[in-house]
């Protein structure tokens, strides 16, 4: 009884993606300990398929990777149920959500080991120590109860990427067909997720990566990243990729390097970067990421004002100049940016509060002007447990509380809070909250998206006809009309439901 089962909670209603988290896992694992996989996005009652591989007393570790938001739905009632029904299996959570919420998760008495950070190094060690009864103490990445206490361990350095073991894709085909992991999206018709490096060399207060990788970043080099892809693309057709680094363009040697190797492959791509960073990128390299099948940018803009650029500790040089400019620049490399902003951040009163709330309107009206292709996402600002950040003390002293169990995590309100649409922060009254709402509805009906396929010619048309003259004359108060055309054609928000 040492098998290993390794769940991925439901993230996605139909666009789901390859597990790569979990799957790194089971690389870590492979050869040593037999596993299994279940997807929760794959099956009609996940539970139950869980349930069906503890029954047979085979299986003693459970292993869970739990992002904020979504996963949370059944990665909690599910982790109780089975502790509940089988008490001796080790349950082991990684990913943002447990590494950020320890103590909460912990106390539910409902997990026993987190993995706080990458697990490539430390669930196997914590397997291996449980199995011949040697101390876990000295392992590096978990933290644990002891007694009353929350013990957390020594953080480990970031490995390089390129010796870690490739990923099992044909073992998962044997639990769930690859083929339809590759969905179609505006990249392609069949888009694969993959991870080219882990951590970022940045410290944004707002982040949830920051306290788990504390300013770090390694990657594998942009040959092994292109074998991968060549591999997959080969085998199984993809045709497109998303790169679900958190910082895919920290370098831009590597950066041309994969341009130049997957360039003849022709398929197109998306991943996530800093301004700041891609900006001092020459205008050859950035000819080149496009010429190879580069379509969009993803970028954390977060504010056109400096001063709260600063509150957020975005690090780097980047200015609100510079995202105006950098838009401009973009265009005529056909790349379409894709700029995320956070709006209602603290501040010592309503009425601050309120003037950067409007001023960020204003500012991405601006970008819009000179780079109408610019795709915007916006985010309420919801806090992260950054110990000791200056912004998360700004945020407990104006009375913030996070949940204090793990049941309050799956109400619907603070589901909404992981995805940044509810804030549930003292500073904001419920008048700024629809205004900000309001201005994206307006905002996606003047502008909607170009990474929801489901909207045809007419549709964009008639949408647009609409919204732009609410949108030139800044009216944004009660778009009812825009809310009942994005409800009935179930408008896609890429922040909310991916490509």
């Amino acid at each position: 009884m040492n098998k290993i089962l390794l769940f991925n909670p439901k993230s996605a209603e139909r666009k789901y993606r390859i597990p790569n988290s979990i799957l790194s896992i089971a690389a870590s694992v492979e050869g040593k300990y037999d596993w299994a996989i279940v997807d929760g996005n794959c099956e009609a009652d996940p539970l139950a398929k869980i349930e069906s591989y503890l029954r047979t007393g085979k299986y003693k570790y459970i292993g869970f990777t739990v992002m904020p938001g979504p996963q949370t739905k059944q990665a909690i009632p599910f982790s109780k149920a089975i502790k509940e029904k089988y008490p001796n299996t080790v349950m082991v959570w990684g990913g943002y959500f447990p590494s950020n919420h320890p103590k909460v998760i912990l106390n539910s008495g409902n997990v026993d080991f987190i993995i706080n950070g990458p697990g490539d190094h430390a669930f196997p060690a914590l397997v291996d120590a449980i199995e011949n009864n040697t101390p876990y103490e000295f392992i590096k990445n978990l933290i644990y109860k002891a007694g009353d206490e929350i013990v957390k361990t020594t953080k480990e350095d970031l490995f390089d990427q390129d010796p870690l073991p490739p990923l099992p894709y044909t073992r998962l085909n044997e639990f769930y067909n690859i083929r339809k992991y590759l969905g179609k999206t505006y990249l392609g018709d069949r888009t694969l997720a993959y991870h080219s490096s882990i951590g970022c060399p940045f410290t944004c207060s707002f982040c949830a990566v920051v306290p788990i990788y504390e300013a770090r970043w390694k990657a594998k080099s942009a040959e092994n990243v292109y074998k991968d892809i060549k591999y997959i693309k080969d085998k199984w057709g993809a045709d497109a990729i998303e790169f679900h680094d958190n910082n895919f363009f920290v370098s831009e040697k590597r950066t041309v390097e994969f341009a130049r190797l997957i360039k003849p492959e022709k398929m197109s791509w998306w991943g996530m970067a800093r301004i700041d960073t891609m900006d001092k990128f020459s205008d050859e390299s950035l000819q080149l990421i496009r010429e190879a099948g580069c379509k969009m940018i993803f970028f954390g803009a977060e504010s056109g004002n400096n001063l709260i650029l600063e509150q957020l500790d975005k690090g780097g040089t980047q200015t609100g100049s510079q995202i105006i400019r950098f838009a401009e620049r973009l265009k005529k490399f056909d790349i379409t940016p894709e700029y995320s902003f956070v709006l209602g951040t603290p501040a010592p009163t309503r009425e601050q509060v309120q003037a950067q709330i409007d001023f960020e309107i204003d500012f991405i009206r601006q970008v819009k002007a000179v780079n109408p292709k610019t795709e915007v996402i916006l985010y309420t600002y919801s806090p992260v447990a950054t110990e000791g950040s200056e912004l998360f003390k700004q945020v407990q002293a104006q009375g913030f509380k996070f949940p204090q169990t793990l049941e309050d995590w799956v109400t619907p309100a603070w589901e909404n809070f992981d995805m940044r649409k509810n804030p549930l922060t003292p500073w904001l009254t419920p008048e700024m909250i629809d205004q900000i709402r309001n201005f994206e509805t307006v905002l996606n009906g003047a502008y909607p998206t170009i990474t929801d396929i489901r909207l045809n010619t007419m549709k964009r048309a008639l949408i647009k006809q609409i919204a732009r003259l609410r949108y030139k004359i800044s009216l944004y108060q009660y778009p009812y009309e825009i809310k009942l055309l994005q409800k009935v054609w179930k408008y896609r928000q890429p922040e909310i439901q991916g490509f």
